[in-house]
């Protein structure tokens, strides 16, 4: 039988760049690392909609 807890780990896809330019690799990525979000274009236009010209959202604490 297998090490249990060899279910347990996680790796990050390879990274591109480095210090503020690091990012993932995206030809390392795959739906098992969670990169698939259908919902991504339908979330960005709602957000737009609710908040046109990349205003800040309004706060709910009184602050600006």
């Amino acid at each position: 039988m297998s090490d249990p807890l060899d279910k347990a780990t996680s790796k990050a896809p390879a990274t591109l760049g480095e210090g503020c330019l690091s990012r993932y690799d995206p030809d390392d990525m795959s739906p098992e690392d969670g990169t698939e979000f259908p919902g991504a274009a339908q979330l960005w236009q709602q957000l737009q909609e609710e908040n046109p010209c990349g205003s800040e959202p309004a706060r709910d604490d009184g602050k600006r």
